[in-house]
């Protein structure tokens, strides 16, 4: 069943009129495939490219609406976006939960502090009790002042 829910997923959200527009059906898919790569912040690999490439055959454009949801699922599902989306919402969820604020409002107003949690929790390959994340959270004065003296 959830490989069902995936699927549909994917087939509606290529249709949506905001993909659509972003990649139209005259696009070819080699511009299709680079596009969703760069989009996702990924340099794939030959191999990768390639896999994606050839779910199109012969076609000079893409068409072929359940070859985009097949690439563009190929693309969601790259284990290098996995890890670099989970840390950028672990570093989030760290404001969110301990500090009870968006990372860009006072005291920081603007994206320093998450920069520099997102860039050790990369350096430490996502190990947060490493990168000594959420003690120092812990520790801030600003998570202390919640609860008092």
């Amino acid at each position: 069943m959830l490989e069902a829910n995936q699927q549909n997923l994917i087939a509606e959200f290529v249709q949506r009129n905001r993909f659509t527009s972003a990649f139209p059906d005259s696009m070819t898919p080699a511009a299709f495939v680079d596009a969703l790569f760069t989009n996702a912040g990924l340099t794939p690999s030959e191999a990768e490219r390639d896999a994606a490439l050839h779910e199109f055959g012969s076609d000079s454009d893409i068409h072929d609406q359940a070859a985009k949801a097949r690439v563009l699922r190929m693309v969601s599902e790259n284990p290098t976006l996995g890890r670099q989306e989970f840390n950028r919402a672990f570093v989030l969820m760290q404001y969110f939960g301990y500090l009870r604020r968006n990372p860009n409002e006072a005291p920081d107003m603007n994206f320093d502090g998450y920069n520099f949690w997102l860039e050790k929790l990369d350096r430490f390959n996502s190990n947060y009790e490493q990168a000594e994340m959420v003690k120092a959270f812990i520790q801030s004065l600003e998570y202390r002042r919640r609860f008092g003296p």
